[in-house]
């Protein structure tokens, strides 16, 4: 078993190798060249669309709960252990370029989602879209979708469930003293009474706890910037500074190079916002719209709110404290960061924001993991499969993952490739459709 977890180890390290951060970021400078820098020219037109409503079109919910059931998904363990990883192991450049990661990959969503719609089709459980459709049915690869669906499904289970709960278990043992087998018990009940509902069901909850703890986290955050207020100009000239030349080290604080700023921000940056990867296009399939680009601009949105707001809330609470350069350890930092203005409200507060981000990435993830089964074994398996889900809540809770970590990585790197391709091979039909929208002579 050792040999095992070593070799999936290495085989991760080497997926998530700068060939792959730079496939991902060049994908996205790509498209931002090719569509003429859309997420800088129509990014206020994409907010507007978020609360549009599309009646008696094709789809199951609204553009505002597929962009929540995404960002369910996203706004997870990333924006707070790993933004202080990358700047513990980057340094504050390391901020600068998670910023690159999320400006080019909303570019990147938004290519993802207009092709999800576009190629979707009715299922029994509601409309299934997503990169193993736009594979198969616009690329013309099905075995592509076929590996596609099979790493989603492998990284629902990892990435998408036992990883989270097992953070969210620890949390609330270290924090709340709670024995891990309740926190697993009261997180698998939770998840059953949503994800047995379907896409609807998880839509309903995500549109109310989604924007209740990302408004949470982003309020709390701005309190504690504002009791250090004077640090914030010196947070902002230290991430432009240190992303161009290298972070001494001082303190606790190792050091940090140029390369290490640039690997480790657009590593997390990849981590949080998952742009790429393939994920958050299968939730934007489910929208009720009657043109894709629509849902597409709205889709765009959620690497913006995510990388670009929450994950900026949590670097500059950790640059304008000192904790980073007293070496503790990055699953802390955040919360000894945020402890260092609100005392222990401001650990409590993490703690339950860490808890609730944790869940809602369960929900997103088990509606990616359905719809890859869905495609992979038909409409009769979606049972099993969910069943099959709430049953891993407990066992990630109460086991030791280090092996799940491992795999859960290789896994999100595999779904990426097949993605990409076809990102790359329909990137006519997507500068077609935003020509056709806005208009382009």
């Amino acid at each position: 078993m050792q040999t095992i977890e070593a070799w999936i180890a290495t085989l991760s390290g080497w997926v998530w190798g700068p060939w792959m951060l730079l496939l991902l970021v060049g994908t996205g400078l790509f498209l931002t060249v090719l569509l003429r820098g859309l997420q800088f020219r129509a990014l206020g037109h994409a907010l507007r669309l978020i609360w549009h409503k599309d009646d008696g079109v094709a789809g199951d919910i609204s553009h505002f709960a597929a962009l929540m059931t995404a960002l369910a998904a996203t706004v997870g363990i990333g924006n707070i252990v790993g933004v202080a990883t990358a700047i513990t192991l980057g340094g504050p450049g390391a901020v600068f370029w998670m910023w690159v990661t999320g400006l080019v990959g909303m570019v990147t969503k938004y290519a993802e989602a207009l092709l999800a719609v576009k190629y979707r089709e009715q299922g029994e459980h509601g409309m299934r879209g997503g990169p193993m459709y736009y594979l198969s049915r616009g690329a013309g690869l099905p075995w592509l979708g076929v590996l596609f669906a099979i790493f989603t499904v492998c990284a629902s289970f990892g990435i998408g469930n036992m990883t989270q709960t097992n953070s969210a278990a620890a949390i609330a043992q270290s924090v709340f003293n709670v024995p891990r087998w309740v926190s697993g018990l009261v997180l698998m009940v939770l998840t059953a009474m949503v994800v047995l509902g379907g896409i609807r069901s998880i839509a309903r909850f995500t549109s109310t706890l989604v924007p209740f703890m990302i408004v949470g986290y982003t309020v709390t955050a701005l309190a504690a910037l504002m009791l250090n207020l004077p640090e914030i100009p010196a947070a902002f000239g230290q991430i432009f500074g240190h992303a161009f030349s290298p972070a001494a080290a001082g303190g606790g604080f190792v050091g940090a190079t140029v390369a290490a700023a640039m690997r480790y921000g657009v590593a997390r940056g990849v981590f949080s916002n998952e742009s790429g990867l393939g994920s958050a296009p299968i939730a934007a399939a489910a929208a009720k719209t009657s043109d894709p680009v629509t849902q597409a601009l709205v889709s765009m949105t959620q690497t913006f709110i995510d990388t670009l707001v929450v994950c900026t809330m949590t670097a500059l609470v950790i640059l304008t404290s000192d904790g980073w350069l007293q070496g503790i350890a990055a699953s802390e930092l955040t919360s000894v960061s945020m402890a260092a203005s609100l005392g222990q409200v401001g650990t409590l507060l993490v703690a339950v924001a860490t808890i609730l981000f944790a869940y809602s990435t369960v929900l997103g993830w088990n509606y990616y993991g359905e719809k890859a089964v869905e495609y992979l074994l038909g409409p009769r398996s979606v049972l099993v499969y969910r069943i099959l889900f709430i049953g891993a809540v407990m066992l990630g809770a109460t086991t030791s993952l280090e092996f799940v970590w491992n795999f859960s990585d290789l896994m999100n790197g595999m779904m990426a490739v097949p993605n990409l391709i076809g990102l790359l091979l329909l990137s006519r039909v997507v500068h077609a459709e935003t020509a056709r929208y806005f208009k382009w002579q």
